[in-house]
Formats: structure tokens, C-alpha cells, sequence
């Protein structure tokens, strides 16, 4: 099975070169669900783009009356955030134009529409099938109202010529998988929203933490909201419905590296998850469920320093910690005359050490390590 390759430019720089992404479209013999994935929308997150290289060559070795529906995959799909660069290093997470995170700039249309439970009377005896076509039409329709504004001689931001590219591609699906790696260093896992749980085990994968706040406008945020929200206009009007729409980031370890355990995770997890929704008709058996450790995103704890300084010692990421217990220690040089100091940091709880920032050296107030 051989994909049906487009590009899909968005930006004209002052050189009169353009920025694209590119996508590879693979369409089954029978027709089904759509599955859309992209990688690398923070610059500095690499590893999904070796993940849907191996994907590609695998999907490749398929005949095409082993996929039932479509599988889109966008690699790079940020290639300004992707070529930002600090010497050597991949910055990538903030547009250097208006310095808002390239993952909280996505329309949402839960926003822009006045009343879903007007639209959830209207269809309170209707079937799941015709619901889910009829919502997913107006998210579109109004979504189709953007083009206006950026054809308008005032134009737009970037951020918005960007974002309406991207999120053009994926309103129409039904699974959205999002690739990303931690800013530093970090373990495997994936972010998932209410309801999906069983789901998420599907991956494989040692950690799922469920998105019960949000930060605002995230690429996967944008794309599931509204269709909780109906589901929340439902409950609350006495019928239970559940829409097979679901919405995943999958974190696969540090920035600036493709770890090779770590992509073969996700390649793994990706492939499971798309078989056990019944879109893959293929000789392998799905994954046998692995125990998947389940937490929330609002009991994550951060670590920031309490003092600028080098730091000597850092717990190691995957480490399980009590209460008490030291995670790191900061040598602090002064302007006041004084010998340098050293700070420890205990932890306050027990957890589990699933992130850590890569700089040694820190400012009072900046990142150093995550807990579960």
C-alpha cells in the first residue's frame, strides 16, 4: 500500500521561499474511521517523527484491504518552531513572534458557539450516528468562516495562518494522535481525557495521566472539547451518550533525541491502539494490556528553584521518592561578600520522578523537576 502524498504550504517568508507540511494519506479498501497523527509541533520534540517514519514503512509492507478507513500522518508538522535554533540547541516551543506557546494558539470551537445545549435538545431522539455527522458539520462550517479572515486585506498573526492550516486537516477525524517529548528529560506516557481510559491502555504504555484541567487551546484540547461538552449537554438533559471521537498526546521521552526504546513504544502503541479500533486487519494480535499506572494532571507536582546556582545533584528520572527524601541540591554563589551556599530540596510527597529539566545551571524560579 503506497501513499497519496500532498504538501500544504502556509507561510511565504520575506525570501519568497514557503513553509509547508507535508502529508501522507493512506486510504483502506473499505471505508471506516479517520485517524490523524503529527509530530513535532513543539521544535524541540523530535522522536514522533521516527515514529511515523517506521509507521510509513510499515503501512507500506500492507495491502490496502488491510486498512479499513484512512490514516493521515503529518512528521514536522511545525517547521518554524522545528528550525528555531540557540547555537547547537532546538528552542522551538514559543513562537518567537508573539511568544505564545505553538501549543495553546488552537481554535476551539466550544468557545466560539454560543449555546451546544440548544443543539443537544434538538437532537435528544436522535441516534449517535446522525448526532455525531450533523455536530461534526457545523464545527466545520463555522471553522470554514477563518478562511474569510485570513483572505481579508488586514490578513492575520501567524500563529492564526498557522493554526487554521494545521487544524484544517483533522476536524474531520474521528482519533487524533498528537507525538511529543518532554522540554527535558522524561519518561513514556500518555495524556487522555475523561471517559477514555480503557482506551488509553491501549497504547501500552507505563503511565496515562488524565487531562481533568487544561492549560488552554492545546492542539488536543481544541480537538475533543467540544464533543465533552456535548457530552456533558446530554447528561444533563438524562441520556448518557458517549462519541467514538477520542483526542491523545503521547509523550516519548527527551527533547533533541530519538531514543530508540522510546519510539519503538510509541510505534507499538500507535499500531495497537489503531488495531483494537478495528482500523488494522493484520496477521500481528494486538498488544496483551500492560497495567497502566493512572493519574491526574492537577496532582502533579513541580519543582522550581528556590535559589539560582548550579545544581550538584539530581535525583534520576524514574525514581520513586518518599516524603522527605532530597531531589536535588543547588550551589549558590553571592554578590554580598559570603561563601557559597548549598540549598537541598526535599520532596514534599511521595512520587514518582517523570520529568527533569536538562540545564544544570538555574535561575530562582525556573523548572527543575516534575513528580507524579
Amino acid at each position: 500500500m503506497t501513499p497519496e502524498i500532498f504538501t500544504v504550504p502556509f507561510m511565504q517568508l520575506a525570501s519568497g521561499d514557503r513553509l509547508s507540511v507535508q502529508v501522507y494519506q493512506y486510504v483502506g479498501a473499505t471505508a471506516g474511521k479517520k485517524a490523524y497523527l503529527q509530530a513535532n509541533l513543539h521544535g524541540a520534540e523530535i522522536a514522533g517523527n521516527a515514529v511515523i517514519l517506521q509507521f510509513i514503512e510499515w503501512l507500506n509492507t500492507l495491502d490496502a484491504t488491510q486498512l479499513i478507513g484512512e490514516i493521515w500522518l503529518v512528521p514536522v508538522c511545525n517547521p518554524i518552531g522545528t528550525n528555531q535554533r540557540s547555537h547547537y540547541f532546538s528552542s522551538g516551543r514559543y513562537n518567537h513572534y508573539d511568544g505564545k506557546d505553538w501549543n495553546r494558539i488552537f481554535w476551539d470551537y466550544e468557545k466560539a458557539e454560543e449555546d451546544l445545549m440548544a443543539f443537544a435538545k434538538s437532537h435528544l431522539k436522535s441516534d449517535r450516528s446522525t448526532i455525531q455527522h450533523q455536530f461534526r458539520q457545523q464545527i466545520q462550517e463555522r471553522f470554514s468562516g477563518l478562511l474569510e479572515q485570513l483572505n481579508a486585506p488586514s490578513g492575520v498573526p501567524v500563529s492564526e495562518l498557522y493554526r487554521y492550516h494545521l487544524q484544517s486537516l483533522c476536524l474531520d477525524a474521528d482519533y487524533l494522535i498528537d507525538l511529543h517529548t518532554s522540554a527535558g528529560q522524561g519518561l513514556d506516557y500518555v495524556y487522555y481525557f475523561r471517559d477514555r481510559e480503557a482506551s488509553a491502555a491501549w497504547f501500552g504504555l507505563p503511565i496515562g495521566i488524565l487531562l481533568d484541567v487544561y492549560d488552554g487551546d492545546a492542539f488536543d484540547e481544541a480537538f475533543i472539547k467540544p464533543w465533552l461538552a456535548l457530552e456533558t449537554c446530554f447528561a444533563e438533559l438524562g441520556r448518557e451518550l458517549r462519541f467514538d471521537i477520542e483526542a491523545w498526546t503521547l509523550e516519548l521521552g527527551t527533547a533533541m533525541q530519538c531514543n530508540p526504546q522510546s519510539v519503538e513504544n510509541g510505534l507499538l502503541g500507535v499500531k495497537n491502539y489503531l488495531a483494537r479500533k478495528g482500523m488494522l486487519a493484520t496477521p500481528e494480535p494486538p498488544l496483551p494490556l500492560q497495567e497502566m499506572k493512572l493519574t491526574t494532571r492537577s496532582t502533579i507536582k513541580r519543582y522550581y528553584a528556590p535559589a539560582g546556582g548550579m545544581i550538584q545533584f539530581k535525583i534520576a528520572l524514574g525514581s520513586t521518592v518518599e516524603a522527605g527524601q532530597q531531589l536535588y541540591q543547588i550551589l549558590s554563589f553571592n554578590k554580598e561578600g559570603r561563601l557559597p551556599q548549598r540549598t537541598d530540596v526535599q520532596a514534599e510527597q511521595a512520587g514518582l520522578v517523570f520529568d527533569l529539566s536538562i540545564n544544570q545551571a538555574v535561575n530562582q524560579g525556573e523548572y527543575v523537576l516534575g513528580l507524579l
